[in-house]
C-alpha cells in the first residue's frame, strides 16, 4: 500500500475497507480487528501520533494514538470501532472499496470506517494546528457482539474529559440511546397424553397468556415512558421454543423477551416489571408457573443537551458552517460504556446507520470530510 498523506481521510477510509475485519465472535472463521488495528498504527505513527497496542481479547488488540500535549488543556477522546459484521447476501464486493457517484461502497465504509477515518485526520489537523490539550484516538475491537473493546479501554484505564464516538448519526449530534434487556422466562406446564386433558398442563398456552399480557403492557403501559429525544420505551418476544410432540402436553415453554431501555430504567426494574407480569397471569390462572431469568444487558446512554460537548460540538458545527441537529440514536453503541465510566460521550459521524449490517453499504464522500472539519473545529476549541 502506498502511503497514506497526513490528513487524508477519503484515502484511509478506503484502506481500512479493504481490510476484512469480520468479528469472529459473529462470523465462524472471521479474521477480526488485528489487520486494522496494524495498519491504522503504521497510519498514525507516520502521522506524528504516539501508538500503542493494547490487547482486549487474545489476539485481537485496541489501538490507543495520543497526538497533543499531555500535561496541557483538556483531553477529547474520539471513539470507534474497527469489527464489521457478516457479508452474507451483500449485492457488492465486500472488501473491494469502489467509488460511485460520489459514495463509497464497501462492508464497514458506514458503520464506521468512515467516521473512524473523519476522526483521525481530524485529530491530526487540530493538532498541526496547535492545542494545549491532548485528542486520544481509541480503534476498539468487539463493537458488535459483545464491547470487548471499550469494556478493556476503560479497565486499562484510559480517560478523557469527554468522548465522541463516531458512529454513523448523518452528522447529527445523538446525546442518548436506549439499552435493552433481554429475559428469558420459563413457563412450566405437566407432561401428559394429549387425550389426558384432565391432568395434562399446556405450557405453551400459559405462555400465551403472558404474552397476551406483555401485548397489553407494551400498548398501554410503555407509551406512558418516554424520553425526549429517544421516545417510548418497547418491548417484543424474540424467541419461543417447547413442546415434544402433536400427542403430548408441553411440560416447558421458554420465550426469549426483550425488552428496550430508556434512560432511568435498571436491569432490576425490568426483570421485577416481567415478575409482575407473571404475576397478574397467576392470578388469573392459579395453575400458571414461570420463572424469569436475565440472560444479557446493556445500559441506556444519556448525555444532557446542555452538556459542554454537547454546546461544544454544536458550536463546530455552526463554525463549519453545518446545520445542528439533535437525535436520539437508534442503535445502542460503545458510548453507553463510556458514559456508565464517567467519561461524557456522544455519538456524531458520517454516514446513516440504516445502511449498517445491510445488503448494499456505503457512505458519501463528501459526508466524511464534513464531519473531518467539524471534528477538528470541536478538537481545536475543545483542547485549545
Amino acid at each position: 500500500m502506498s502511503p497514506i498523506v497526513a490528513g487524508d481521510a477519503r484515502a484511509l477510509t478506503h484502506a481500512l475497507v479493504e481490510i476484512d475485519s469480520r468479528n469472529p465472535s459473529l462470523v465462524p472463521g472471521g479474521p477480526g480487528e488485528r489487520g486494522c488495528a496494524l495498519l491504522l498504527r503504521s497510519v498514525l505513527n507516520s502521522w506524528g501520533f504516539h501508538t500503542e497496542l493494547l490487547d482486549a481479547a487474545p489476539g485481537r488488540p485496541n489501538l490507543v494514538a495520543r497526538i497533543g500535549q499531555a500535561r496541557g488543556g483538556r483531553t477529547l477522546m474520539f471513539n470507534g470501532h474497527l469489527d464489521v459484521v457478516g457479508v452474507e447476501g451483500m449485492i457488492h464486493p465486500p472488501f473491494e472499496p469502489v467509488e460511485r457517484n460520489g459514495l463509497l461502497y464497501g462492508r464497514g465504509s458506514a458503520d464506521m470506517k468512515g467516521g473512524i477515518a473523519a476522526m483521525c485526520a481530524a485529530a491530526h489537523a487540530a493538532a498541526s494546528d496547535g492545542i494545549s490539550g491532548e485528542i486520544i484516538i481509541a480503534a476498539v475491537i468487539d463493537e458488535e457482539y459483545e464491547s470487548l473493546g471499550t469494556r478493556a479501554l476503560v479497565e486499562h484505564g484510559v480517560r478523557a474529559d469527554a468522548c465522541v464516538v463516531t458512529e454513523p448519526t448523518r452528522l447529527s449530534i445523538m446525546p442518548a440511546h436506549r439499552g435493552f434487556v433481554w429475559l428469558d422466562v420459563e413457563v412450566a406446564g405437566r407432561a401428559a397424553h394429549g387425550s389426558r386433558w384432565d391432568i395434562g398442563v399446556d405450557a405453551i398456552r400459559h405462555a400465551g397468556l403472558l404474552l397476551a399480557e406483555l401485548d397489553r403492557i407494551d400498548s398501554d403501559v410503555l407509551p406512558a415512558r418516554e424520553h425526549p429525544l429517544l421516545g417510548r420505551a418497547s418491548l417484543h418476544a424474540s424467541l419461543i421454543q417447547g413442546g415434544t410432540g402433536y400427542s403430548t402436553y408441553p411440560d416447558r415453554c421458554t420465550i426469549g423477551i426483550e425488552r428496550r431501555t430508556i434512560p432511568g430504567e435498571t436491569v432490576e426494574d425490568m426483570a421485577a416489571e416481567m415478575e409482575r407480569a407473571c404475576q397478574t397471569v397467576k392470578s388469573r390462572r392459579p395453575s400458571f408457573r414461570a420463572s424469569v431469568k436475565v440472560a444479557g444487558a446493556q445500559g441506556p446512554s444519556d448525555v444532557s443537551v446542555d452538556a459542554p460537548i454537547v454546546l461544544a460540538l454544536g458550536e463546530a458545527l455552526r463554525e463549519a458552517g453545518e446545520p445542528m441537529q439533535v437525535e436520539g440514536m437508534s442503535a445502542w453503541t460503545d458510548a453507553a460504556i463510556l458514559n456508565a465510566a464517567g467519561i461524557p460521550a456522544v455519538c456524531f459521524g458520517p454516514g446513516d446507520i440504516s445502511l449498517a449490517h445491510a445488503a448494499e453499504e456505503y457512505i458519501p464522500l463528501k459526508e466524511i470530510d464534513r464531519a473531518k472539519d467539524v471534528l477538528c473545529a470541536l478538537a481545536r476549541s475543545w483542547c485549545g
